[in-house]
């Protein structure tokens, strides 16, 4: 099924926005970002023609996950005198937002010109136990350099928690796994978790283990990847690099986390990607610019709570440089 309706018929709208030589294509479904294209090359994110593998294997693909992006413990948030109960959709965990987060709805075109469009999507009050309505807004920008700008915002009526995250997947060189990706994350720390991906405690220094990236390294690494690197520095800053055969991209965030899944367990048969074939184990790196996982239930992370009047701001910038 193309990408111009749901099964049960709700439409959906595409959008094409280019600059600087790059082009992006994107959706209304989960402000998808279905294609990323320098020079008329292949798309340097995965993604899909057909709108049913967004549904199924290729969920969160490309999407602007939340009102909270990853894991939240038993759905459980403390937040002020009472503790929000957010419906569960990883066993008893919580992740990107429930059931149906916000990078499986519809969002609005609010804005759009050559280069850039801005989606906005209004969170009920109450659903999936979020307090609200919280109003959610991503905007995909080109500059002339041909670099990605993604700008997430969210402002709220009640007092609530809010981390949303750009779920995109790369893969530089167009192949059909990582082997010839390196990577550099600027983090001394990690969140170390549980074996259901939960944060387990205080940040741990990743020196001597498998989540050093301070130097470049293959991907995927000796271990797998499904974790959260605690960034160096404020405001937006470079916090990490990806090397491909021929192109290097740097992401330059303010947020203090990023999530990094290497898609080691990935099968996206039947439905095929932009190789034209489905996309299997370590096909891509999903990168995500995020306060870190389960933080209402943790002492010193930073904090996700989101208060009416105030505005999250959240800028990551994915740059491109063609390798010497």
């Amino acid at each position: 099924m193309p990408l111009t309706h749901l099964p049960d018929g709700t439409e959906i709208a595409e959008v094409t926005i280019a600059n600087g030589g790059s082009s992006a294509r994107l959706m209304t479904y989960g402000a998808i970002l279905v294609d990323f294209r320098r020079g008329g090359g292949p798309s340097l994110v995965l993604g899909s023609d057909d709108i049913e593998a967004y549904l199924g294997p290729m969920l969160y693909f490309g999407a602007v996950v939340g009102p909270v992006a990853n894991r939240l413990a038993e759905g459980r948030a403390p937040l002020g005198d009472r503790v929000l109960q957010i419906t569960p959709n990883e066993g008893e965990n919580t992740l990107h937002g429930g059931p149906k987060g916000s990078g499986q709805r519809i969002w609005t075109i609010a804005e759009q010109d050559e280069s850039s469009v801005r989606f906005t999507l209004t969170w009920p009050d109450g659903d999936s136990g979020f307090p609200g309505p919280i109003e959610m807004g991503a905007t995909y920008a080109i500059d002339e350099n041909g670099d990605l700008h993604i700008t997430l915002t969210g402002q709220s009526a009640a007092e609530t928690i809010f981390n949303p995250a750009f779920h995109g997947y790369w893969n530089l060189d167009a192949s059909p796994d990582l082997s010839g990706h390196r990577m550099t994350i600027h983090a001394g720390h990690y969140t170390a978790t549980d074996d259901a991906l939960i944060p387990v405690g205080p940040p741990v220094p990743v020196e001597g283990t498998d989540y050093d990236f301070r130097q470049p390294r293959g991907v995927p690494p000796e271990g797998i990847l499904d974790t959260n690197f605690c960034l160096e520095g404020t405001g937006v800053r470079e916090v990490a690099r990806i090397e491909g055969q021929n192109t290097v991209m740097t992401i330059h965030t303010d947020a203090p986390g990023l999530q990094v899944f290497d898609a080691h367990p990935m099968d996206t048969s039947p439905h095929k990607g932009h190789l034209g074939a489905p996309y299997g184990p370590f096909c891509g790196l999903a990168l995500e610019p995020q306060l870190w996982p389960d933080a209402p239930n943790h002492e010193g992370y930073p904090s996700i709570r989101l208060a009416p009047g105030e505005s999250f701001t959240q800028t990551s910038i994915f740059r491109f440089t063609d390798k010497a």
